[in-house]
């Protein structure tokens, strides 16, 4: 996993009020620093693109958080 390349895209995010409240939450702060399977998910730089840019995909990413705090 390339750790730099999740940072950046977390930075990018973070730069929209959507995110800043998921990232913000004590719920799912801890699962941005060390679950593999949402760092792997906001590595890629398309989906995090198109989360920027839809609503969909924002939900999506709702989804996997949930499912990884179980």
């Amino acid at each position: 996993m390339n750790t730099q390349k999740i940072d950046r895209n977390i930075a990018r995010l973070n730069q929209h009020d959507w995110f800043k409240k998921i990232y913000d939450d004590e719920k799912y702060r801890r699962l941005f620093f060390v679950n593999r399977h949402v760092r792997a998910y906001l590595q890629s730089s398309i989906r995090v693109n198109r989360m920027i840019r839809n609503i969909d995909s924002r939900q999506e990413l709702l989804r996997l958080l949930e499912k990884q705090l179980k």
